[in-house]
């Protein structure tokens, strides 16, 4: 690790991938302390999903390492599945279990990754839906929820492995417009409470509001990064200007 970033949760350094001739990602390198949401913007198809996913090797980069609290990810002797368990991953699909209610969908991880017994478990997963606004819902399958109670059934999941970090992408994507409202207030709750988060969204009001820092990517690299109010205000770079302006157009500053 680099001198100067021992005390950071998550080192993301010169990360590289490419899927056949096209490269994805062309050497993207920040930090993340514990306690920080960060959140990544750009057009799409610029390596923002990609990135999430090499950070917990879900996707394998070709070049480049990621460190949490001081281990290598990215080593080949790692226990990725260990390092996994430590983060947590919601997808803009939902990626629940089907044929599972929402109580066993969050109970699982804590059962089969952590060993906690089901008694402990069930009691974890009830705390964590109503943590979410889902008390009450415990029994109901995906097919029986709006899109955003499966959502947030998806953040249960997540926080009831008790994660290092989050990573969020493009939580709000598949919802319909009233249903993003409740997603982005359980996420911005959870900021308030200190939890670790990188999120990739189009969400212009939740980013002002909420993130410590935002990425502004494009082309598979870092363009400019800062504080929300130097990038809305004041972005030094005419390309952050240029889409923070589109962006904000189509889609507004929804915060929840």
């Amino acid at each position: 690790m680099r001198e100067g970033t021992m005390d950071a949760l998550l080192l993301v350094e010169d990360i590289h991938k490419r899927y056949g001739k096209e490269e994805v990602l062309k050497g993207v390198s920040f930090q993340l302390q514990k306690g920080e949401t960060k959140v990544i913007i750009g057009p799409s198809g610029t390596g923002k999903s990609t990135l999430l996913r090499c950070i917990n090797r879900l996707t394998e980069p070709d070049r480049g390492r990621v460190w949490l609290e001081g281990v290598e990810v990215t080593s080949r002797k790692v226990d990725i599945n260990r390092i996994r368990a430590q983060i947590g991953f919601v997808f803009q699909d939902f990626n629940l279990f089907t044929h599972l209610a929402a109580l066993d969908n969050v109970r699982l991880g804590p059962m089969r990754v952590l060993g906690m017994r089901r008694d402990q478990a069930t009691k974890l997963a009830r705390e964590e839906l109503a943590r979410v606004g889902l008390a009450g819902k415990e029994d109901a399958f995906p097919a029986q929820l709006s899109g955003g109670q499966q959502q947030r059934v998806s953040i249960a999941r997540a926080l009831a492995m008790n994660p290092k970090l989050i990573l969020f992408d493009e939580p709000t994507s598949a919802l319909d417009p009233e249903l993003i409202g409740e997603v982005l207030e359980v996420m911005i709750q959870l900021a308030k409470d200190g939890m670790t988060m990188i999120v990739v969204t189009h969400e212009m009001g939740f980013a002002r509001s909420v993130a410590d820092e935002i990425i502004f990517m494009e082309k598979g690299v870092i363009v400019e990064q800062g504080p929300p109010a130097q990038l809305f205000s004041a972005p030094r770079h005419p390309r952050t200007a240029e889409f923070l302006s589109k962006i904000t157009e189509l889609y507004g500053e929804t915060e929840g």
